[in-house]
């Protein structure tokens, strides 16, 4: 863990940042990814969840689902699984790292500036809307790892996951998707472009 003041690039993709806007991360503060793994139901027009869609369409002649239902479905899965790598992230990380920066509760940046264009490929693979690019100056924690080595989204046993963090957080410098989580004090010192 770094605990240094020091400049950062940023991919903004929710609500455009302001020269001089100061944000707080603390062990109290949730970021995006939280909301997003963690606070997100999925439901379908009728109400029901994932479960109920799967316990209602399933018969003797298998399982039948509408469009709808099945992305219920899906959707469910998909974020289940995140919310699930991210729960044991943070596990392993209170356990045996607890001096770096909670990827729930940081905001994620990369050193170089070149580092973020790598991620900004990632995101607009996946159509998340790119608003701006920002250099910040953080005044706070950091830890550098390396996204590739998360746990992965796959039906892996629960203790080759745990494994796996491990090894995110312990990062041999590795750095095929270098990413920084950072908290403390982050300042909006300039915006290097914009996207509409």
């Amino acid at each position: 863990m770094n605990q240094t003041e020091q400049y950062v690039y940023h991919l903004v993709t929710r609500n455009k940042m302001q020269l001089g806007q100061i944000i707080y991360f603390d062990q109290h503060e949730k970021n995006t990814l939280y909301r997003f793994f963690f606070e997100q139901e999925q439901h379908n027009a009728q109400g029901e969840d994932a479960f109920q869609i799967l316990l209602s369409r399933n018969s003797e002649n298998g399982l039948h689902m509408e469009k709808e239902d099945a992305d219920v479905v899906l959707n469910y899965a998909g974020s289940s699984v995140r919310a699930i790598r991210e729960t044991i992230v943070e596990m392993v990380r209170l356990q045996e790292f607890p001096y770096y920066p909670s990827r729930l509760s940081c905001l994620y940046v990369t050193k170089s500036y070149d580092d973020l264009l790598k991620w900004r490929v990632i995101f607009e693979s996946f159509n998340r809307k790119v608003l701006q690019i920002v250099k910040l100056k953080v005044d706070g924690n950091c830890f550098e790892g390396d996204g590739e080595l998360l746990p992965k989204e796959d039906g892996a046993s629960f203790a080759k996951k745990i494994e796996q963090a491990r090894s995110y957080w312990q990062n041999n410098n590795t750095t095929a998707l270098p990413e920084m989580l950072v908290d403390g004090r982050i300042e909006v010192v300039e915006i290097l472009e914009e996207f509409e």
